[in-house]
């Protein structure tokens, strides 16, 4: 054998010693101990509610523990840093969301994670579609209406949030920019607080989640106009999307899915995309989804992530316009 040809065999017998390693390495257990699930959000948020149930069937169908933990602070900051220092060995995942993934990015001008670097897509879990909601004593049972009622009270009418740059501020702004209409933005530091204020009439309107927004709806202490996305809601089919009502071409949604520590395994990740999606098929669980407002999707990994990149150029242009930032 010549040179060259030695030096291909040595070349060939690395790659297979490498294949093996990387066999080797691979845990076929997976998982063998616990998983812990950072949740950027406050218990018995939307994204809270998601991790638990998530994590539940998880653990049931794998046998292992599934440990939700709450990392709350800065707008989901605190949480998306931690999940991008975990290790990558696939026991840290964490439940990413439209605000942590693609609203933050445009607003903040300085991060400590990077959206589309630092993390590894697993599988978008569930959509939850924004109500546009009114106190009762708003003389407004349409969305029309509120429109014209807006128009005529000019800056009269106040919109709460929770906070500058949240997902409930930049759904109403781009309400805004497309109707033209002139309304006053009251942040508060959580839907605890907003959703009590809009009760009680200190503020008109808002638009959130149906996590938050469903249970006063239904009870008759919000009166709801419509739904968010471009198609109606399971949850309430009754109600028009707000393109439907007056607002053509309007489409917005909340969020959710797992999300990884960049370079975690593509096996571990697939194994944890497949699951989900097993999981979401699960009567029980698009029930219980379904009650609270969110429609499960499920997705494999590379789906997500194709989702995720254009839903930061989306809001991106939203904050842009809304003129939106946060430090």
């Amino acid at each position: 054998m010549n040179m060259a040809g030695l030096n291909r065999f040595w070349v060939f017998l690395v790659a297979v010693a490498l294949a093996f390693g990387a066999d080797a390495a691979f845990p076929q257990d997976y998982p063998n101990r616990p998983i812990r699930l950072i949740v950027p959000a406050a218990p018995a948020g939307a994204a809270d509610t998601l991790s638990r149930l998530l994590g539940q069937k998880l653990g049931e169908s794998w046998g292992t523990q599934v440990i939700v933990d709450n990392r709350v602070g800065a707008a989901g900051i605190v949480g998306m840093e931690a999940i991008a220092k975990a290790p990558n060995d696939g026991y840290t995942i964490g439940m990413g969301f439209a605000g942590t993934l693609a609203v933050n990015p445009s607003l903040y001008a300085k991060l400590p994670y990077d959206a589309l670097r630092d993390y590894t897509p697993v599988a978008l879990v569930a959509h939850s579609p924004l109500l546009l909601v009114v106190n009762p004593s708003v003389p407004a049972n349409s969305v029309s209406e509120l429109i014209a009622l807006a128009k005529s009270k000019p800056g009269q009418l106040n919109y709460a949030s929770n906070g500058s740059g949240s997902t409930q501020h930049l759904t109403v702004e781009l309400l805004k920019s497309m109707t033209g209409i002139n309304i006053t933005h009251v942040p508060y530091k959580g839907s605890g607080q907003s959703n009590s204020d809009l009760v009680s009439g200190q503020v008109q309107m808002m638009m959130d989640n149906m996590v938050s927004l469903l249970p006063l709806a239904r009870s008759g202490r919000v009166r709801a106009l419509a739904v968010s996305t471009d198609r109606r809601s399971q949850a309430m089919p009754e109600l028009p999307t707000l393109s439907e009502a007056g607002v053509p071409g309007y489409a917005a949604a909340g969020w959710y899915g797992v999300i990884a520590p960049a370079g975690t395994d593509p096996r571990i990740v697939a194994k944890l995309s497949a699951e989900i999606g097993r999981i979401l098929r699960l009567k029980d669980v698009r029930e219980r989804l379904l009650v609270l407002g969110s429609e499960p999707v499920g997705s494999t990994p590379e789906e997500f992530g194709a989702y995720i990149r254009a839903e930061t150029v989306k809001w991106g242009k939203i904050v842009k316009d809304s003129g939106a930032r946060a430090e």
